[in-house]
């Protein structure tokens, strides 16, 4: 499995590639979007891992690039941003993942085994192409659902995102958009002490 790590920062490029041999993927780097964009066309990673702030292409235009090439494979985003708007703009752009800065070794590894679970989904059922909402993948739905009949009772996100490991971001957008198809409903949990937590549970 080869996999295309695209940030202007050489000590992360560094991080993230030793972390790739690590868990035996070959790594290739590029310093800038531009770099990246080519790279992927000539090198058809499977799988790859970009940064949200660069000079001349940013992560949102670089993926923008990446997704005239090819529309399917995985793109985890690089950020130190945690808010669900930024994280809703680069799904909907084509984005699949985030992993959040400074970077963890096993959260990244992670991140990298599921998406890449994801993409063998897609291409195993071919019927799982992208739903009608933008920056919705009809596999990563699949796998989110499946986790939640397994576990058969209202879930928390935060219990959902540690099952699947996927980010918090992309699991909020999903079962907001499963809320809205009247897939999966809200329960209040009131509990014993503190506040009160939505949990999710399929319809």
């Amino acid at each position: 499995m080869k996999v295309l790590i695209i940030d202007d920062n050489e000590d992360i490029r560094f991080t993230v590639s030793e972390i790739c041999d690590f868990a035996g993927w070959t790594p290739v780097t590029a310093g800038n979007g531009f770099e990246g964009a080519e790279l992927f066309k000539s090198e058809k990673p499977d799988l790859v891992v970009v940064d949200y702030h660069m000079p001349m292409l940013d992560g949102m235009e670089t993926i923008e690039q990446i997704r005239k090439t090819d529309r399917k494979v995985p793109i985890i985003v690089l950020t130190v941003d945690e808010r669900q708007e930024i994280a809703d703009e680069f799904l909907a752009i084509g984005a699949t993942d985030f992993a959040l800065k400074p970077i963890k070794a096993p959260d990244l590894i992670a991140r990298i085994k599921v998406n890449l679970r994801i993409a063998q989904l897609l291409k195993i059922e071919s019927g799982l192409a992208e739903d009608n909402v933008k920056g919705i993948s009809g596999a990563t739905q699949k796998l989110i659902i499946e986790f939640m009949k397994q576990q058969g009772e209202p879930l928390t996100i935060e219990e959902i995102t540690e099952g699947v490991e996927l980010a918090y971001q992309t699991v909020h957008r999903y079962l907001m958009n499963m809320v809205r198809e009247g897939r999966v409903i809200t329960v209040c949990d009131y509990g014993k002490v503190g506040r009160p937590k939505n949990r999710y549970r399929l319809v």
